[in-house]
């Protein structure tokens, strides 16, 4: 892994700027695609959309909350570099096969698949910034800033959807975000060495409780669970407007692809 010296600005160090930029480019990608798969749900099943919709969220949900804890134990024994270029390319891979679909359950399958890659990715990411990053400040700051490359993602995503599909049909767009992919896994495989020497690193012995450490302690704590009802709470609203826009501009409002992005925008 290469390693920058503390002293080096944040924003003068090339890892950390490679590593910064795959990361925008694929949120953003992955922020058109889920415009496009309303779209591709009401293509596929009308005015039940939002049916596909609310499992196709289900199962994204379903990764995050049961996988992730457990790939974030995972990539500790795992060679940072090889597995995140490996996540980008099977989900670029995987990206591409949804414009083809023709049967709905293939968008679950598909959907669950991409967003387990997805939550493996994420904590191989968090995990790598500690060795591009060594200073502390710098760190905290890097953190930062990804999660503000994620709010702006969910800001202008739609916008951005909405200026392609006036041009392009929304089947296209998939494939732009899988170009997103091949770029990100081109800009890693750039920014880190080839090698990490795991051997060095203290890892503990897996076992079926470690797996699963970081959700029965997310889980033990009531201060954080009260956190996760008013989460739930607040994201059953959301949901009920992210699931029913497609069909309700397009069945009540007459509109289309674009009046759809730009309402998952507004």
């Amino acid at each position: 892994m290469t390693v920058s010296s503390p002293s080096l600005s944040l924003w003068k160090n090339r890892n950390y700027l490679r590593l910064l930029l795959a990361q925008v480019i694929s949120l953003a990608g992955t922020g058109i695609s889920s415009v496009c798969l309303a779209l591709l749900a009401y293509d596929l099943a009308k005015a039940d959309a939002s049916v596909v919709l609310s499992i196709a969220f289900a199962l994204k949900m379903l990764a995050y909350i049961v996988l992730a804890p457990v790939f974030s134990v995972l990539s500790q024994r795992w060679p940072k570099r090889n597995a995140l270029v490996l996540l980008d390319l099977i989900r670029a891979c995987l990206i591409i096969g949804l414009p083809f679909v023709s049967e709905v359950w293939q968008v679950y399958v598909l959907m669950f698949l991409i967003n387990t890659c997805s939550a493996a990715f994420t904590p191989l990411y968090q995990a790598t910034l500690p060795q591009v990053l060594p200073d502390r400040d710098n760190y905290a700051r890097a953190l930062s800033n990804s999660r503000i490359a994620y709010d702006l993602e969910q800001i202008l995503s739609p916008m951005l959807s909405a200026v392609l599909l006036s041009v392009m049909s929304f089947q296209y767009l998939f494939w732009i975000d899988a170009v997103t992919f091949f770029v990100s896994a081109l800009l890693i495989l750039h920014c880190l060495a080839s090698t990490e020497d795991l051997s060095s690193q203290k890892v503990e012995k897996l076992n079926l409780r470690t797996l699963f450490d970081g959700l029965i302690g997310y889980l033990s704590q009531p201060s954080l669970r009260s956190l996760w009802f008013a989460y739930l709470a607040t994201a059953s609203a959301s949901a009920m407007v992210i699931v029913n826009t497609v069909v309700y501009v397009h069945e009540i409002l007459g509109g289309g692809s674009s009046e759809t992005a730009l309402a998952c925008w507004l």
